[in-house]
């Protein structure tokens, strides 16, 4: 076995000429790795080893490597590694690509590759496959060139798909692993797979009522811009897509006040585009998987509708396509911290669907909408899909087959269009942005109509940052309960539930980064000004506690 790997290494890969300057140190979370593209070039060759590592250990299975720095900066850019089914890399091996980032030359990457494959036990004798994708980053050729002199050592099959969303790679690959079950790995596959069980859903609604096909895109001048120009073809005029930011030939835009991240984080319209009332915009970011809407009203008063907007929409129509159908099916919700205390209210007390809480970040979610029958996650920043359990979507064919109510098969031939316009791998802006427009024509909502259903509680995100998080001492900070409490420092916890305690439904939380030396904080309350003060007052008691660093929290 060390035989093998120092010869792989030794004869095709130059790791030399990809040495880590030792400058900076990396974690692999559920964001993969991400920093300043001039800093990445060494880790993009380890984690391109590493993944053709992980082929061979998974027998050839296709894996994924997706170049992308998602909502970030274009100065940014970054790696995320993607398992044979399209889901996120199992966790034991996000150490692996920890220590291979961090590794600080070519002589413990080699030790580290040894290991790797002595502790699975890694037959050499497969060939590894790999997928490769990139986001419309500048720096992302470059970055692709040593991904490749990284996979190359392990003599791979190598699949380049260039330039194309990090959900349609996660689709690609399950699609290879699959045997073409799931699609074909291949945009056309794609497209057609998604939207053509959108347009046979459309078909079935003969009522519009207050719903409007015509929609506002903004994207974010990145890659879901691109690919949306290649959708608008499929959708045969069924939805009415005016595009907006869609400049991705300067890449200085990328993300730049616009974009599913911009719009949720400060809460009003992304620019680059003339806003008219109740017009209905769709932002997306910048690999297009999170989505949010968001619309401003004759007062030009601005609404937002995130992530809990569009779980809150979905679960209902779920669940009212299950009872008309007759099926007895498990249908649950998954949020996080950061949902909205009323969207999980009214999930639970109106639609009667139960909801999971879980720490932040989607392979937490996902794990969890696993639980049920039908599993729907998503993040309030737009993030997420639906699950159907293999039983349950045979099921559900088999069921449509055989069923003769008119009512019951007609529900049922619904939840088959779901099922096929969905996305399943990963959260896709795409795959979602069909599904919210399939609710609401088949509702006959409008967008306001649809954000009538409940009211938020006002909220408001903050971030502090501190001199140490994560990387120098790991205990700095812990929280438990699914990051709704601070357990380290000591102290910070109580002194948070002292302020919650003067606002009327206040509620707040602080997170670690886990990638910088941020702690974010999370505040609602009954008014806007009474959520802002909870968060500067939280923020405040983090600063104080935990070494803030810079000017006090204002």
């Amino acid at each position: 076995m060390d035989e093998w790997i120092e010869n792989v290494v030794e004869l095709d890969s130059n790791i030399e000429s990809y040495p880590n300057p030792g400058t900076k140190v990396f974690q692999y979370g559920t964001s993969g790795i991400r920093y300043n593209s001039e800093h990445l070039d060494h880790v993009l060759h380890r984690m391109g080893m590493l993944v053709a590592l992980r082929s061979i250990h998974l027998k050839s299975a296709a894996v994924g490597l997706m170049i992308t720095a998602s909502h970030n900066p274009q100065d940014d850019n970054g790696i995320k590694l993607i398992d044979p089914l399209g889901e996120m890399l199992e966790s034991s091996w996000e150490v692996y690509a920890t220590q291979l980032a961090n590794a600080p030359n070519n002589q413990d990457v080699c030790a580290m590759l040894i290991n790797i494959a002595s502790e699975n036990n890694i037959d050499k004798n497969y060939i590894p496959r790999v997928y490769i994708g990139r986001d419309t980053r500048n720096s992302g050729k470059r970055l692709l060139d040593a991904v490749l002199s990284g996979v190359k050592a392990f003599k791979s099959n190598i699949e380049d798909f260039g330039i194309i969303t990090t959900p349609m790679l996660h689709f690609f690959v399950r699609c290879y692993n699959t045997n073409g079950l799931y699609g074909q790995p291949n945009e056309h596959s794609y497209y057609t797979k998604l939207t053509n069980s959108f347009k046979t859903l459309r078909k079935m609604c003969l009522d519009l009522k207050n719903y409007s096909p015509v929609i506002e895109f903004d994207g974010a001048n990145g890659v879901g811009a691109l690919k949306m120009k290649d959708a608008i073809i499929h959708l045969e005029e069924t939805l009415v897509i005016n595009m907006h930011n869609d400049d991705i030939m300067n890449t200085e835009k990328l993300n730049y006040k616009c974009g599913a991240d911009f719009v949720k984080s400060n809460q009003c319209p992304p620019t680059g585009m003339a806003i008219q009332p109740h017009s209905k915009y769709v932002s997306v970011d910048g690999d297009a998987d999170r989505i949010v809407y968001s619309f401003v009203d004759e007062n030009n008063k601005f609404y937002l509708l995130d992530g809990d907007r569009i779980a809150t929409l979905v679960a209902g129509y779920i669940k009212d396509l299950f009872i008309a159908s007759g099926l007895d099916v498990n249908v649950g919700l998954v949020q996080t911290a950061y949902s909205n205390g009323n969207s999980t209210k009214y999930v639970t007390d109106k639609l009667k669907v139960p909801v999971a809480c879980v720490p932040t970040g989607v392979k937490y979610l996902h794990h969890k909408a696993n639980d049920y029958d039908v599993g729907i996650y998503f993040e309030a920043n737009g993030h997420g899909t639906i699950l159907f359990k293999d039983a349950i979507r045979e099921l559900i064919r088999n069921q449509y087959g055989i069923e003769e109510d008119e009512v019951k098969s007609l529900a049922l031939k619904k939840l088959i269009c779901v099922m096929d316009m969905t996305n399943e791998t990963v959260g896709d802006a795409y795959s979602d942005m069909l599904i919210v427009e399939s609710v609401l024509c088949e509702r006959g909502w409008s967008i306001s109509d649809w954000y009538k259903t409940y009211s938020d509680l006002p909220n408001r995100l903050q971030k502090v940052t501190v001199k140490y998080v994560y990387f120098q001492d790991r205990n700095t900070f812990e929280t438990g309960d699914a990051e709704r409490m601070c357990i380290k420092p000591l102290g910070l916890q109580e002194k948070i539930d002292s302020i919650v305690s003067k606002y009327s439904m206040g509620r707040s939380f602080v997170r670690p980064s886990g990638t910088e030396d941020l702690v974010r904080i999370y505040a609602e309350a009954d008014t806007q000004i009474n959520a802002d003060k909870l968060a500067v007052e939280v923020a405040t008691a983090v600063y104080n506690i935990a070494d803030g660093v810079g000017e006090k929290p204002e």
